[in-house]
């Protein structure tokens, strides 16, 4: 999750599938790492994770507001794409991790040291 504003990522998870906890997970984080102003928007992609009811739950109990893209259309969220295209050419394509740890911790120190600084 990144604020618009400031373009720091505020939330953020990894895991070896696509399903709605991953993504609660990066609200959770999002809302212990930055006050979520009240209203606040999300913009998201129309993937089946980010259209579940749980999914919808949370955002309700955060009070964020829901935003999608229409389907196929990258500079719909432009922000969130330039991010990991950067992310993908200047670590994941130059990298070859032994085990999912270290690329985890690879990409937070991406993400906290070199991307939010």
């Amino acid at each position: 999750m990144i604020d618009c504003y400031s373009r720091r990522v505020v939330g953020w998870s990894m895991a070896e599938h696509m399903r709605t906890g991953l993504i609660c997970a990066v609200l959770d984080m999002a809302a212990a790492n930055t006050e979520l102003s009240p209203e606040c928007v999300f913009h998201s992609d129309l993937g089946s994770q980010y259209t579940s009811a749980e999914y919808y739950r949370r955002t309700q109990t955060l009070g964020v507001i829901l935003s999608a893209g229409a389907t196929g259309v990258c500079w719909d969220n432009a922000l969130a794409e330039s991010f990991f295209a950067a992310l993908k050419n200047e670590l994941v394509y130059r990298t070859v991790f032994s085990t999912r740890r270290k690329a985890r911790r690879a990409i937070a120190e991406y993400i906290e040291v070199f991307s939010n600084r």
